[in-house]
């Protein structure tokens, strides 16, 4: 009998990745996805996985019936969209994963892995004096919207933990690389875009800001590594996972250099108005010496990888809000005001409307 595998956001960019290297692996896969971006992230593989669409924060039971494991990669995911609408975001990144945990714990299943967020250790680009190496254990106190709700689901995870219980957090740096469900505002998937699109790269604030970087095919290994781990290695711990630091202008750089190399003359261009960026660098070691993973795909790889894939998928549309996660939910509830007044988009009013 396969081993089940019920993965939350499982249609979106991170989760279509992941559930094909799940399926790859031979785990059988039921996901849980609102589709709020359709279900194009399950092109590839619509037919291999059992979807159940529903709303994580109304999640069931029934949902974990035959699971040994779940893995939660839903919610509203990054800061555009978590303050767009504050109460949404905390009610799936923090509620619903404690809703989810409670689930777990009561249908038997041990191990639940979260998906958090290395933007919990942001601190900036003016405090050079706190520009240092930061690990799992520093101490944080992230106040924005999305980052705090990410930290306050870890602590209510990692206080569930038991003889019964087993929570993993993931805390991913910037995630870069293609996906079935495409994601342009991530930056260096921006940098990508716009290199296609405009011939030229523009970086923010003079490149200056720090960050942990991790290819998107690397973070779903990731997590099927901590489903692979013994629990005593495991349990109740925090990893980050990163393949290094890059400053965003370094990045630029090799973003230019990879596309010259593939016979595209790119230009760099700064500006340095302020655009409340964010800065911070961490430390992967612990998941590497626990676990023994290491990220492998190099910014180089990924960018070759997503130029072909973009055109083998059709994905140039560049101006699509799809792409977008902010645009596309901003677009999604103005279409939903129009219908709750028009009805359906077609088909003619019922009497009396």
């Amino acid at each position: 009998m396969s081993r089940k595998i019920l993965l939350v956001g499982g249609a979106g960019y991170v989760g279509s990745v992941l559930t094909h290297e799940l399926l790859e692996r031979g785990y059988a896969v039921r996901i849980l996805d609102r589709l709020y971006f359709g279900d194009i992230g399950l092109r590839d593989h619509r037919d291999r996985v059992e979807l159940v669409v529903g709303d994580m924060r109304t999640i069931e039971s029934d949902a974990l019936k035959d699971v040994e494991a779940v893995i939660n990669v839903g919610g509203l995911s990054n800061d555009p969209t978590a303050e767009y609408n504050p109460k949404a975001n905390y009610e799936m990144n923090t509620l619903a994963a404690r809703k989810l945990a409670d689930l777990c714990v009561a249908n038997g299943v041990r191990r639940y892995i979260f998906a958090s967020s290395c933007s919990i250790y942001d601190r900036g680009v003016n405090n050079e004096s706190r520009d240092v190496l930061l690990d799992e254990d520093t101490e944080v106190d992230p106040r924005a919207a999305y980052s705090g709700s990410k930290r306050e689901a870890e602590k209510l995870l990692l206080d569930m933990a038991s003889a019964d219980f087993c929570p993993v957090i993931l805390r991913k740096g910037t995630i870069y690389g293609f996906s079935p469900r495409m994601r342009y505002d991530l930056v260096v998937n921006t940098f990508v875009k716009d290199a296609l699109s405009k011939g030229y790269i523009t970086i923010h604030y003079g490149g200056e800001m720090w960050r942990p970087l991790v290819e998107v095919r690397d973070v779903a290994r990731a997590y099927i590594a901590c489903l692979r781990a013994e629990e005593e290695q495991v349990k109740e711990q925090i990893f980050n996972v990163s393949l290094t630091n890059f400053r965003i202008s370094e990045l630029a750089l090799r973003v230019r250099e990879t596309f010259r190399s593939m016979g595209h003359d790119i230009d760099i261009r700064s500006d340095y108005s302020y655009r409340g960026v964010r800065s911070y660098r961490v430390s992967a070691s612990k998941f590497q010496r626990v676990v023994g993973f290491r990220p492998k795909v190099t910014i180089e790889e990924s960018v070759r990888h997503m130029v072909e894939q973009i055109g083998a998928y059709g994905y140039d549309d560049f101006s699509n809000p799809r792409y977008y996660n902010i645009h596309w939910m901003r677009l999604l509830e103005q279409a939903q005001k129009v219908i709750d007044i028009t009805g359906s988009v077609f088909e003619a009013p019922l009497a009396g409307r």
